[in-house]
């Protein structure tokens, strides 16, 4: 869990409990797609263990894989004749940011008008679930291809 209470990334759960200093700069990497820079942290890091700096890049490739196969499934998407499966991630976010749009100005022209915390919750979460996937995904689609065709080359 991340310190929000949230699913975070693998390497960076590991490293939040054995209370690494650094592990903002790490996830920090990870999410804006520079794997290298987060490998750099961990291998430079003073205060792990060889065993932790095991641990932690074995995490850390477990996310690259997560990140990879979620690529997949959207190339997938974008694969299949079906005009729905290619546009239902830009849908949701519109969606979703209309409604924010719709409580906020009902919110604050209706006297009285009062949307239960319990959906704020609800819809911040899943703004912040689709707007991370949305754009921080596919930055990290287009690392993952980077990676992939620099491995391929050697």
């Amino acid at each position: 869990m991340s310190k929000d209470k949230k699913d975070g990334t693998k390497v960076g759960n590991f490293l939040r409990s054995i209370n690494f200093k650094d592990v903002a700069g790490v996830v920090g990497n990870v999410v804006s797609g520079n794997i290298k820079g987060a490998v750099d942290i961990i291998t430079g890091s003073t205060e792990l263990t060889e065993q932790q700096i095991a641990m932690a890049l074995k995490e850390l490739e477990m996310d690259v894989v997560e990140m990879q196969e979620v690529t997949k499934r959207w190339q997938s998407d974008m694969n299949s004749d079906s005009w729905l499966s290619k546009n239902i991630r830009p849908l949701s976010l519109g969606f979703l940011t209309a409604t924010l749009f719709i409580y906020i100005i009902l919110d604050s022209s209706l006297q009285g008008f009062s949307v239960a915390d319990n959906w704020i919750e609800l819809l911040s979460s899943l703004l912040l679930l689709v707007y991370g996937g949305y754009f921080g995904m596919r930055s990290v689609e287009k690392v993952a291809q980077t990676w992939k065709d620099k491995n391929n080359n050697k």
